[in-house]
């Protein structure tokens, strides 16, 4: 079957940087079948979009779903001391709590225009059942696209690490429930936490796992001075210099954050084509710094957005991260640092390539028919000439119809295969516990 979306500004997000002011987007068996400006070609079912703004669907590269439970904790702390406070928290998750969780997460950055999630979940509690399944349940119900993680913590605070030791697993335990779940899940991620609750043995071990079955890793790295710090005493070198030690500096890699980079560090980055998640929102919750991805970029970095956990940004809207990622660049660099299409670049085509998905990011004919419309016409737009700067420079929104695969995840603003208002009121029944 074939769908046309007609009468929207297309935004492409090819190399050419094409857009289509009369546009339309022809998707047929969940993928792109063409783009184009003016006469529309033959379709089973015509959408009219109503000179809406259609872009790629957003690509979230870094998350952790179950923090929907405990936002707005530790509202003055830096990261060590907002993670001492909420650990012992987390360590009541279990299989309904992170199932309700998930949903209210990908409900709302489906909501924000996000079709695909990479989620890092890290903290598994002893005795509570399949997490991982849990969050992927969610994701079928709502029909967003859910990448999974195997995340691990083994450095508990006896042995100088950060996480209680009643949360940390046996390295073991972890590269067996890792192959495990690679086996159900294909786009499994190997993500060991990160350098301050992750023993050497186990960060090497897991990549060499996971270049064994040929899966991606992901871990924290870099996000404030106590980590440098906390290095410097552990392992006598910087964060980044560690992660070399370990083999993790490659192009199968991708780390969180990343905001305390020397130059060194980020001509690293560049040539080994290791990848990094910009988290700018949490970065700033967190007082930790604002990553220097204007440089990331000109030394051919892999770039993409991440919200990161809603309890150090506790607004899960990867369009505002778009806009974000704008406003820091420039409070960085000045004006020029980076434009409004950089920006929704970074948020979709980049973030497609951190993921090394390239069936995403972009509506290139033959990629997933993952598009995201919004509306020119509310008042946040008013006046605006550019509707791509427009849209960007006055986020957030709520996206009015999102489309993963081809098929319908939101419309008219509302989900399509839940109900916002019960998604909420389940959620707030099971937060109670966490409080």
């Amino acid at each position: 079957m074939k769908r046309l979306f007609k009468n929207a500004y297309v935004v492409v997000m090819d190399d050419a940087g094409t857009e289509h002011a009369d546009g339309w987007v022809l998707v047929e068996d969940g993928r792109v079948a063409a783009t184009g400006d003016g006469t529309e070609p033959e379709a089973d079912e015509r959408v009219d979009l109503g000179g809406a703004l259609v872009t790629p669907g957003l690509v979230n590269t870094h998350h952790h779903l179950y923090q929907t439970l405990t936002r707005a904790r530790a509202q003055e702390s830096n990261l060590f001391g907002w993670l001492k406070a909420l650990y012992p928290v987390w360590a009541g998750l279990d299989e309904e709590a992170e199932h309700v969780a998930a949903r209210t997460g990908l409900a709302e950055l489906a909501l924000s225009g996000c079709t695909t999630v990479f989620d890092h979940h890290y903290v598994f509690p002893h005795g509570t059942g399949d997490l991982i399944e849990a969050e992927m349940m969610a994701a079928r119900e709502l029909g967003v696209r859910l990448i999974p993680s195997r995340g691990s913590m083994d450095l508990g605070e006896s042995d100088g690490g950060l996480p209680p030791d009643s949360l940390v697993e046996d390295a073991d335990t972890v590269l067996a429930e890792t192959e495990r779940l690679a086996a159900r899940y294909p786009e499994l991620v190997v993500a060991p936490c990160s350098p301050f609750s992750v023993t050497g043995r186990l960060m090497r071990e897991s990549a060499e796992l996971a270049r064994k079955l040929g899966l991606t890793l992901h871990t924290h790295l870099a996000e404030t001075v106590e980590e440098e710090e906390y290095c410097r005493e552990l392992y006598g070198c910087t964060p980044v210099e560690y992660l070399g030690q370990l083999g993790w500096l490659d192009g199968d890699v991708w780390c969180a954050h990343c905001v305390h980079l020397s130059d060194a560090d980020v001509a690293r980055f560049g040539e080994t084509g290791t990848g990094v998640a910009h988290c700018p929102s949490s970065n700033l919750r967190l007082g930790a710094g604002v990553a220097p991805v204007r440089q990331l970029l000109d030394a051919s970095v892999r770039v993409g957005l991440g919200v990161d956990g809603t309890a150090s940004n506790e607004r899960g809207d990867l369009f505002l991260e778009v806009k974000q990622a704008l406003l820091v660049a420039r409070g960085r660099g000045g004006p020029d640092a980076l434009t409004a299409r950089d920006g929704l670049r970074l948020g979709t085509r980049g973030s497609a390539s951190v993921l090394k998905r390239d069936d995403l990011g972009s509506l290139e004919p033959g990629k997933s028919a993952d598009l995201a419309a919004w509306r020119l016409d509310g008042l946040e737009l008013a006046g605006a000439d550019d509707p791509v700067a427009g849209l960007v420079f006055s986020a957030p929104h709520r996206v009015d119809r999102l489309v993963v695969a081809g098929e319908d995840v939101v419309r008219d603003g509302r989900l399509v295969r839940a109900d916002e208002e019960e998604i909420a009121r389940e959620h707030r029944r099971v937060a109670e516990r966490f409080r």
